[in-house]
This record gives structure tokens, sequence and C-alpha cells, in this order.
């Protein structure tokens, strides 16, 4: 049996929710057909599903050392110098759930953009299960993560994004791929942690230097952390020992805690998906990129 505490959170939080009945949820080829990952589990019939009108949206390269890096980006058609919002992404590739949010997103007048920041390894939207995908995702250096999200904040205000006001959003692995980002750009306005992990194993010391955690004192941005009370690879106690250390930094920063929320609770095509959470974790989403000079 696998120990739990050599997992990072997020998996463990992914592998301990309750999974519901297959009723309601798509079959694999009907999901896979959708552009949406397998790795994860059953996806659910009635994902959340937000149209392109008044939008320019499309994949493209980011050039990075004589390789090519994926992203998807979706932005406002006739708006100038919209402000760019990084997605980070899950730990299952750049799929249809997070292609969808970076719309949501341009609905709000952001250029949203999200990179594959695992594609040195391949696609992992074509990975199917989570033994095979957890080596990938576990070897990707901070340092090398760091640089991938430099590359595509420069590129997107190479297309006209307003490099003035970036903001970055992240869920799941991408929620402490916002902490960790946040402890180390001024140049960042804001961000938005959706259930990021705080506590990195001690055997990824390696390539994860500090946890979220031990960078509370260095964090740079306002970030809002939005986590779920029922999660149960990211304790409460966990939660509140960062708003502590938060706190006595003197650090810009707010968390949320969703009751009986579980890891994922935004996650529309997924089981833990939980609507009311979802929908007040995107307003104050909203409100917090406001705030802080992100979103207009």
């Amino acid at each position: 049996m696998t120990d739990l505490q050599t997992l990072p959170a997020d998996v463990v939080g992914l592998t301990q929710t309750a999974p519901l009945s297959r009723r309601g949820f798509m079959s694999a080829s009907a999901a896979a057909a959708a552009g949406y990952t397998l790795a994860a589990g059953p996806v659910r019939a009635d994902p959340v599903k937000t149209d392109a009108m008044g939008l320019a949206t499309g994949d493209a390269r980011i050039a990075m050392n004589g390789a090519e890096m994926p992203v998807y980006f979706a932005r406002p058609s006739h708006v100038a110098k919209p402000p760019i919002v990084i997605v980070a992404m899950e730990i299952f590739g750049l799929h249809e759930y997070i292609r969808d949010v970076c719309r949501r997103l341009a609905k709000l007048g952001a250029f949203a953009i999200a990179p594959d920041l695992y594609f040195r390894s391949g696609d992992l939207t074509k990975i199917t299960e989570m033994p095979q995908l957890m080596p990938i995702v576990n070897a990707k250096p901070d340092e090398e993560m760091i640089l991938d999200l430099d590359a595509t904040a420069a590129w997107a205000a190479s297309r006209g994004g307003d490099a003035n006001r970036l903001g970055i959003i992240g869920f799941c692995r991408g929620g402490r791929t916002v902490w960790e980002y946040a402890a180390r750009k001024t140049n960042l306005k804001a961000g938005v942690a959706f259930y990021g992990s705080l506590k990195d194993p001690d055997a990824q010391k390696a390539i994860w230097p500090k946890s979220p955690l031990d960078l509370a004192a260095d964090i740079k941005a306002p970030v809002l952390g939005l986590y779920g009370e029922a999660d149960q690879g990211i304790p409460v106690a966990q939660v509140e020992d960062m708003r502590a250390r938060l706190k006595a930094a003197g650090k810009t920063a707010e968390i949320k805690l969703y009751p009986g929320a579980p890891h994922g609770f935004h996650a529309d095509y997924r089981p833990s998906y939980r609507p009311e959470a979802a929908a007040d974790a995107w307003k104050e989403m909203q409100s917090w990129l406001k705030k802080y000079g992100v979103l207009g």
C-alpha cells in the first residue's frame, strides 16, 4: 500500500475524493472526443461550456531553447492591451477544462493563456492512468517551471497583452504554482490559488527546494487562497498554518475555506465538483484580480 505521506498533497486529495455513481458521466470515448483527460477518472456529462463569441482563441507554440511549448489562449477580440492572466494547469495536461477556464477569463476582459508546463515529457492529456502520470509531473523542477511561466507572460505581452497587469490563477498542482510564482516575481500584480498544495513531500526537496509554507515570508504579490475544508490531501491545520505565516510576515493575502468542499471542488468535469463553492470561488477570484489591478 502506498504511504500517503510520500505523495504530493494534491494527489492525495484527488485519489481520496469519494467517487459517485457512474450515472451522469460520459463514456471514456465521449470524454476523450470532447477533449477531457481520462487520468482524473470519470468525466461528468454536463461540464461547464463557455463559447468563444467575441473572443480570439487558439493554440500556439512558444520557442524554448530549441523546443516549443504549446499554449492555449483566449482574449477579447477588440480590446487593446488586455491584462494577462496565466492559467496554471492541474497535473492532467492542457485539456478542455483548462481551455474553458481561459475562455471564461477572456469573457472578463483578460488575455488568458495556459502553458503546457509538462510538454518536454509529452502530451499528458493522452495518459489515462494516474500511476503513469505521477513520475512525469513530480519530476518537473520548480526553476524550470518559473522559466516557462516567464516565457508565457512575455509571449502574451508580445502579442498585445498588458505586461503591467499580470496575474496568475491555478488549480491543484497549479495552485501550488501560484504560491511559488508569487514568491519570486515582483512584476506580478496578483494571484489566486485554488486548492494548491502547501507542504511538499521531503522526497521532492531536490527539485522542489521550498514549499509554499516555506515561502510565506517571501510572497511578493497579493495572493488569494481558495481551499476545501474536506480536502483529504490538504488538511485544515495546514491551511491555517499558511494563513498564520502570511499574517506574521505582513503579507497581502487571504485564504477562504469552503465547508464540506473536497479537493477539486471547482473542477466541473469531475465528481469532486461542488457548484456553490465553485461559483463563489470564481466570484472571489474576480474581486481579487479587480482589487489588485489585474482585471478592469
